[in-house]
């Protein structure tokens, strides 16, 4: 298995109307089309931060985890899902659009704290 994290670095000045997007609009169609492991959205309360410093964004305030079995798995998938005209439409109601992501950074891990 491999679990792709998607963090987000998502315009503050837009983020509670982003949480209602993502709620009422975005979760249920993510949720219907990837194994979706969470969906974390960011509290009042300051991250910790124990190594150098963070840049001017700051810690993600958005992550998400889907798990796959493969990469192979994940690119099939991927453009299948977020290029159709469902998403499309779902996606050009995100709160500021796209100029609204200040970052996104997806990464690819493996767990080896359970036994697959």
């Amino acid at each position: 298995m491999i679990y792709e994290i998607r963090n987000y670095h998502f315009n503050p000045k837009l983020f509670y109307e982003y949480k209602k997007w993502i709620q009422k609009d975005a979760l249920s169609y993510l949720k219907a089309n990837f194994d979706v492991v969470g969906f974390w959205i960011g509290t009042d309360i300051d991250a910790e931060n124990f190594g150098p410093s963070i840049d001017k964004l700051g810690p993600s305030n958005v992550t998400w985890i889907i798990r796959w079995t493969s990469m192979q798995q994940r690119n099939a998938t991927i453009p299948r899902v977020l290029e159709c005209p469902e998403w499309e439409r779902i996606f050009s109601t995100v709160p500021g659009g796209e100029k609204s992501y200040f970052r996104v950074e997806l990464k690819f891990m493996e767990n080896i704290a359970t036994p697959q």
